[in-house]
């Protein structure tokens, strides 16, 4: 049996993405036997981006109105620029996310992602990365930011941009396979 074989996975994503940051987050989950759904507000496909250019569409598993948190065993948020500024005001996801907060759940958000968490208002009292665009937006909502690859919080694993995927994708892992927002407060790979 695989590491997370039996784990089902979230992936919470508006028209905008940076395909990286979905693509490589998925790909790490399948080939630890994980289960991933991209949940999304619309449905059909969504519409990745290699930074400004339009890259693939993904399609869509189930629409955010019908997601159910209760069903999932983490929740991974790419960044991108339009994706995280579309779900960050988007009270479903936003509720969403704090289902997996409330819950204990591994919780996952790079590059911009993070902008979701802010206005869910779960990071007060977090140490958080970013990039660098959003750390103010990030400290405001009461996060410690620091600059680094990847951070772990108990279960919240950030990371800055898809240069840092693959520490981010091996700590998702980790973190889902562990199961919970819990053991140490911080650790960085």
């Amino acid at each position: 049996m695989s590491q997370l074989a039996g784990k089902r996975v979230a992936i919470l994503a508006a028209d905008g993405f940076e395909q990286s940051e979905l693509l490589e987050p998925m790909k790490a989950l399948k080939q630890h036997e994980a289960e991933v759904d991209v949940v999304s507000p619309k449905t059909g496909q969504v519409q990745g981006f290699k930074h400004f250019d339009k890259g693939e569409q993904v399609a869509v598993d189930i629409k955010l109105s019908e997601a159910d948190a209760g069903k999932y065993d983490a929740l991974v948020i790419p960044g991108g620029l339009f994706n995280p500024d579309a779900l960050r005001v988007d009270d479903q996801a936003l509720a969403f996310t704090r289902e997996f907060f409330k819950a204990g759940k591994p919780v996952a958000a790079i590059c911009h992602g993070p902008w979701v968490l802010a206005n869910a208002e779960v990071l007060k009292g977090r140490t958080v990365t970013s990039v660098p665009n959003i750390r103010k937006d990030l400290e405001n909502a009461g996060a410690k930011w620091v600059d680094e690859e990847v951070v772990v919080d108990q279960g919240l694993i950030t990371s800055r941009t898809p240069d840092d995927l693959p520490a981010f994708c091996a700590k998702l892992v980790e973190e889902i396979d562990e199961g919970r927002h819990g053991g140490q407060k911080r650790s960085v790979a």
